[in-house]
């Protein structure tokens, strides 16, 4: 199989740049989720989620000690709107992980059967059924009544929507037949035809009302309708594929699942088919691609699932998904137009993010105006580095370009074409300076990789009124305060208006400074609405009057109940670089308190790695486990057979010649680098910092993050600010907090009733943390035949020591 263009990306990392990269990926993935699944509004197209993702995937198979540190690596969909009940699954609702290739499913079923250490000739059957592209459910039925009906969410906690779900004729109130669990958990997919959406936004337009984009925002819209007469109104349909906790088994196999659900009176997709092998899975794929057309609704893929329930349970999970199932998802669409302007938004963190404007252009049945250009490289076909990429084409107003897109948001430029160039298009001119503020733009360069950064970003902080605007939202998003009432419309007025600049000025607010506010806004609008030649509006009524001030008033209530709120949305709601929501909760866990935290990151700052330590570990094919062969190269130990040799030896001793010249070519000569390796030995990070940095759940790309943004005096007495009104309480157990969790295991010796992968997940699965080494800290080894070092260092350490078998013994009991 060729190695696409992201492949030899990644292959090209070193490990401090895959850390900076992983956590901008993760950062990336995660906004992209919410504006998904919690405002039903995205900004990036399938297509470019799902490259997102793969790169991020590649990046924590090559390192994986990235793997679950970032905010989107165990992340799914999320958080559920504070509009809504919460219901919080007693099983989580997990993603899937993605194929594009026939050679990525055959891998798939390659791996699956490696994972079971199955023999050739032992058989494994699988399910291939049409990827809904709706909106995930969840019906809870009790002794066979419909109970509840919850969104994904987050995949932890949903929002209810009960009395919402009773209104789709697919999903019955009663479950039909016998033999169902006394609960009984069923999972599917809400969707819309393309028949009614057609007819929906006919309405809509009729009315005078907004148009829905695509069928899949329109189901989700009206799903999470308060009012349940508004989604019964919308004809939505439901398909079921799955399950969450059940009171008993009820079947031992995917497609017996489904053939109960049948029997239930549960609407199933009746072109899933059991397939035996990849290429039977791949055929069904093709056939299903073929008559995509003619479904009658939308579907972005096929997804493929182990049959055998057992084998499920033997494969499990690996961070936001199953390792069982898989989907493979459909090629992009594509179209060809005019590219009539580009745009330049600042973002939350002073990036210039151009916006292609187009001549309108169906693009899979739905009308696109506008596209994403990624950042300035992007536009002028060269990367961070300089180097070209799609073969050096720039992106030029006036140009004809390729727009794809493969889902229901914004597509983007994927190329130009070149011989349409019109001949007086120029070279696109990216602004020096920010638009919204004035202060300077620039490419940095990155002090990882060593690269110019191709985003351009503006160097205004926080006063750059945009990104002062975008961290408000950030902070009042559904992620973060979770303010209900507080849009963006609002934080915009309350920032225009200069009454809220940081955080702490939301909950210093008053009634008559907040009115005064809103008022002025809409005389604003009003005039300018005359102006354009509007007839003017009534003036207020006096109940018109007395609704607003009991709005007004309902913000001020919604402020003062989040007066008290859990650390991990606190800390996140900071809008610190790299701090996403997994490292939130990573860090909520550790700390009691904010004033905690920042206490051990004043430590952890003065702890931190000296100058020459950071440039040896930042020297290329110089890892962790290098760097520290190259100390002990200044110290052998009495005895070895390095005592008394040169460096030059010692080097030729412990390092690969290619290792070996990347010291002696970097710092010169012998005698420069031996003075180099006593002065980092001694600059080595302290251990109140390695706390964070060697935490698998926050990694050094984050600590050094927490570290720089406390250090700015701005940002510290922001904080303080903010805690001066508010208080933080400890992160929230979760409902599905596991034995383990929290545990050190060690694997040793032969494993003979697991694979090593097999029994690693499993460790994992329950919560616990496995080792490749034992310490003071590691809680249970688990030793087979053969056991070596690792056994005596448990002796040693005094750490407790069991067999296979009663591992086993361990696990069947939780």
């Amino acid at each position: 199989m060729s190695r696409s263009p992201i492949s030899a990306a990644v292959d090209a990392l070193t490990e401090e740049a895959a850390g900076a990269r992983h956590a901008a990926l993760s950062e990336e993935i995660a906004e992209a989720d919410r504006l998904y699944h919690g405002e039903d509004a995205p900004e990036i197209s399938d297509a470019e989620y799902d490259a997102l993702r793969r790169e991020l995937e590649l990046i924590e198979v090559r390192f994986p000690a990235l793997a679950g540190t970032g905010r989107a690596s165990v992340s799914v969909g999320a958080k559920p709107s504070s509009r809504f009940e919460k219901v919080r699954h007693a099983v989580p609702m997990l993603s899937l992980g993605n194929a594009f290739a026939d050679e990525e499913v055959e891998e798939f079923v390659a791996r699956v059967r490696r994972f079971l250490n199955l023999g050739a000739e032992e058989p494994v059957a699988f399910t291939a059924e049409p990827k809904i592209d709706g909106l995930s459910l969840s019906l809870r039925y009790l002794d066979g009544r419909l109970d509840t009906a919850a969104t994904r969410g987050d995949g932890e906690v949903g929002e209810k929507v009960t009395a919402n779900a009773r209104t789709v004729d697919d999903i019955p109130e009663t479950l039909a037949g016998s033999g169902w669990p006394a609960v009984l958990e069923v999972r599917g997919e809400v969707y819309l035809s393309h028949a009614d959406f057609a007819a929906i936004n006919a309405r809509q337009e009729e009315a005078g009302l907004p148009t829905f984009a695509n069928p899949r925002n329109a189901a989700a819209g009206s799903l999470r309708q308060k009012d349940a007469a508004i989604t019964a109104s919308r004809p939505l349909r439901f398909f079921a594929y799955a399950w969450g906790e059940v009171s008993e088994p009820f079947a031992d196999s995917q497609s017996a699942v489904l053939d109960r659900f049948r029997g239930w009176g549960l609407p199933v997709n009746p072109r899933t088919k059991l397939c035996r092998s990849a290429d039977e899975m791949i055929a069904h794929y093709r056939a299903i691609e073929a008559e995509r057309a003619d479904l009658g609704y939308d579907i972005d893929g096929v997804v493929y699932k182990v049959d055998d329930l057992a084998l499920q349970k033997r494969l499990g999970f690996v961070s936001r998904a199953p390792r069982w199932a898989l989907a493979h998802k459909f090629a992009a669409q594509e179209a060809i137009t005019q590219l009539l302007a580009i745009d330049i938004n600042v973002g939350r963190t002073g990036s210039l993010n151009p916006l292609a404007r187009l001549k309108p252009v169906t693009v899979g049945g739905v009308v696109v105006s506008n596209a994403t250009l990624h950042n300035e490289g992007y536009v002028q076909g060269v990367g961070g580095d300089g180097e070209p990429i799609r073969e050096g084409r720039d992106i030029r107003v006036g140009d004809t370009v390729i727009v794809v897109r493969a889902g229901d948001v914004i597509p983007k430029v994927m190329d130009v074409v070149i011989d349409k160039r019109p001949a007086d298009a120029v070279p696109y001119v990216f602004p020096e300076t920010c638009p919204a503020c004035g202060s300077r733009a620039v490419r940095e360069l990155n002090p990882r990789t060593k690269k110019i950064d191709a985003v351009r970003r503006c160097t205004g902080g926080l006063i750059c009124p945009a990104q002062g605007l975008e961290r408000l939202k950030h902070f009042v998003s559904r992620n973060g305060f979770d303010l209900e009432g507080f849009g963006q419309t609002y934080i915009e007025v309350l920032f225009d208006k200069g009454l809220v600049r940081q955080p702490a000025d939301l909950f210093r607010l008053k009634f008559e400074p907040l009115k005064t506010a809103i008022v002025a806004r809409r005389e604003e609008l009003s005039a300018q609405r005359r102006a354009e030649g509007e007839p003017p509006q009534k003036k207020p009524t006096k109940k018109k009057g007395e609704e607003e001030d009991k709005a007004i008033h309902n913000l001020l209530a919604s402020l003062d109940a989040r007066r008290q709120i859990a650390l991990n949305r606190f800390l996140f709601a900071l809008g610190i670089p790299q701090i996403g929501e997994s490292t939130a909760k990573a860090l909520a866990k550790r700390f009691p308190d904010m004033r905690a935290l920042m206490t051990a990151l004043d430590a952890a700052a003065a702890a931190q790695a000296g100058r020459d330590w950071l440039e040896l570990s930042a020297l290329p094919r110089i890892g962790p486990g290098t760097r520290d062969r190259l100390f002990e190269t200044l110290d052998p130990t009495p005895g070895e057979q390095i005592e008394g040799l040169s460096l030059g030896a010692r080097l030729r001793a412990r390092l690969t010649p290619s290792q070996r010249e990347a010291v002696l070519a970097h710092y010169g000569s012998e005698a420069e680098a031996e003075a180099a390796l006593e002065r980092a030995s001694g600059q080595k990070p302290g251990d109140a910092y390695r706390v964070f940095a060697d935490d698998g759940e926050i990694g050094p790309v984050a600590t050094d993050s927490l570290i720089q943004f406390f250090s700015e005096d701005h940002n510290r007495d922001a904080v303080l600010a903010l805690l001066a009104e508010v208080e933080t309480t400890p992160l929230e157990a979760s409902a599905s907090a596991a034995a383990f969790s929290g545990k050190t295991v060690v694997f040793t010796g032969t494993l003979e009733k697991m694979t090593r992968s097999e029994a690693k997940a499993t460790a994992e699965r329950l919560g616990a943390k496995v080792s490749g080494s034992v310490s003071a800290k590691t809680d249970l080894v688990v030793a087979g035949p053969g056991a070596g070092s690792k056994l005596k260092d448990a002796e040693k350490h005094g750490v407790k020591v069991v067999s296979e078998d009663e591992w086993l013994g361990m696990l069947a009991q939780t």
